[in-house]
C-alpha cells in the first residue's frame, strides 16, 4: 500500500529531525570515545590515524546504543514543527483523529526499528571487531589476530591461542619452540590454560620434542606449569564482548561458553537487549506523541525536547541498571530487558490516552 499525503508529511519531517539529533548524539559521542582512547595515545604504534580509525569505527556501536533516546527527541521535535506551523492543527480540523496521526507516527518508528536491527546485525559486529583488533594491534606489535588465532612471538617462542574465554581463561593453545638456527625444537599444545600466581596452568598437555633431523619423541601430561611474559591484562583485549555480537552469532556463543562452564549472564542480558532494542526504538516513538497532543496549539518546543531528553536519559539508566542489578541478584535476563522497555510502554499509553482525551 502506498503512503499517503499525510505519511509522507509526517515521515518526511521526523526523518529530518531524528537525523538532526542523532548527529549532535553522535557528536558527544565522538567526544567522549576519544577523551577515553586518548589515554592510549602515543603508546606502541597507536598514533593520529589510528586513534581517527578507532573513534570512527566505534561510532556505530554509539548510533547503535543511543537510537532510543534519538528517536524520542526527534519525534518530538518532528511533530512539535508540525504543531509550530499549525500543521497538526489543520489535519485536525479536515477530521483527521488523533489515532491516524499516531498510526502515521509509528510507520516512521517501524522503519526506525528495522534500520536498528539491521545496524546492530549486520553493522556493528563488524565495526567493533575491526576498532578493538585494530587498537589491539597498535598497542601490542607482537600480539597479532589473524584468522588462526591469536599470535604472540617472545624471543624464539611462536604461542598461537585459539580463544579468549570471558575468564580470561586460554582455549587451544600452541606453543612453538625454535632455537638459535630458526629451527623448530618443542612443539607444546594444550585445550585450556589458566593463569594461577603468576603462571599459565596449562591443561591437556601434549608435546612432541624433535630429536635430530627426523625422530619426534611425545609425552601427554594432564596439567603442566608453563611460564611466560604473557599475561591476562595482554589478552584480555582480545576477549569477546557481549556488545560487539549479532543476535545470531550471541545465541550461538551463550551455548559454546555453557559447554565451556563458563558465566553467561552478560552475553544472555546482552541478546535479550538486543533482541528488544527494536522493540525499544518504537515504544520511544509511541511515548513522543502525546506531548504534542497536549498543546496542539501552543509552542513550548524547548520544553517538550528538554522533557524529551530527560525521558531518554531515564530509559537509558533504568535500562542499563536494571541488567546490572538483574545480573547480581539473578534476575532472568529477559525480564531485566523487557521491563523497562514494558513500564515506559504503559507510561506512553497513559499519556496517550490523557492526550486524546484533552483534545
Amino acid at each position: 500500500m502506498m503512503p499517503s499525503l499525510l505519511d509522507r508529511l509526517i515521515a518526511r519531517q521526523i526523518l529530518y529531525s531524528t537525523l538532526l539529533v542523532l548527529n549532535v548524539l553522535v557528536a558527544l559521542a565522538v567526544f567522549f570515545v576519544l577523551i577515553d582512547a586518548l589515554k592510549d595515545y602515543g603508546q606502541a604504534n597507536f598514533g593520529m590515524f589510528e586513534l581517527i580509525k578507532y573513534v570512527v569505527l566505534r561510532q556505530p556501536q554509539q548510533v547503535y546504543e543511543l537510537s532510543p533516546i534519538g528517536a524520542l527527541i526527534g519525534t518530538i521535535m518532528g511533530l512539535s514543527t508540525l504543531a509550530l506551523n499549525s500543521e497538526l492543527t489543520a489535519m485536525r480540523a479536515a477530521g483527521v483523529s488523533v489515532a491516524r496521526i499516531v498510526l502515521a507516527t509509528m510507520k516512521v518508528g517501524l522503519l526506525f526499528a528495522l534500520s536498528i536491527l539491521l545496524v546492530g546485525e549486520y553493522v556493528v559486529p563488524v565495526s567493533e571487531n575491526l576498532a578493538q583488533t585494530g587498537r589491539a594491534r597498535a598497542l601490542e606489535t607482537s600480539l597479532q589476530k589473524k584468522s588462526t588465532g591469536i599470535w604472540l612471538r617472545s624471543g624464539t617462542t611462536f604461542v598461537n591461542i585459539g580463544e579468549v574465554l570471558p575468564d580470561l581463561s586460554l582455549l587451544r593453545m600452541n606453543i612453538y619452540d625454535f632455537d638459535s638456527h630458526s629451527r623448530l625444537r618443542i612443539q607444546t599444545s594444550a585445550q585450556r590454560a589458566r593463569y594461577d600466581g603468576g603462571t599459565w596452568r596449562l591443561q591437556d598437555v601434549r608435546e612432541s620434542l624433535i630429536v635430530g633431523n627426523e625422530a619426534v619423541q611425545s609425552r601427554r601430561a594432564p596439567e603442566e606449569d608453563w611460564r611466560s611474559a604473557l599475561t591476562p591484562e595482554v589478552v584480555s583485549v582480545f576477549a569477546i564482548r557481549p556488545e560487539s555480537l549479532s543476535i545470531q552469532q550471541l545465541h550461538y556463543y551463550i551455548g559454546h561458553l555453557q559447554q565451556n562452564n563458563q558465566d553467561t549472564r552478560n552475553f544472555r542480558l546482552a541478546f535479550w537487549q538486543k533482541i528488544f532494542m527494536p522493540l525499544a526504538t518504537l515504544i520511544m516513538v509511541l511515548l513522543a506523541t502525546p506531548f504534542v497532543f497536549r498543546q496542539i496549539r501552543s509552542g513550548g518546543l524547548s520544553q517538550r525536547v528538554f522533557i524529551g531528553i530527560m525521558l531518554g536519559l531515564v530509559f537509558i539508566i533504568f535500562h542499563k541498571s536494571l541488567g546490572y542489578f538483574g545480573a547480581l541478584y539473578a534476575l532472568p535476563p529477559v525480564a531485566a530487558s523487557l521491563l523497562p522497555i514494558a513500564v515506559f510502554f504503559a507510561l506512553a499509553l497513559f499519556l496517550l490516552r490523557r492526550a486524546a482525551r484533552g483534545l
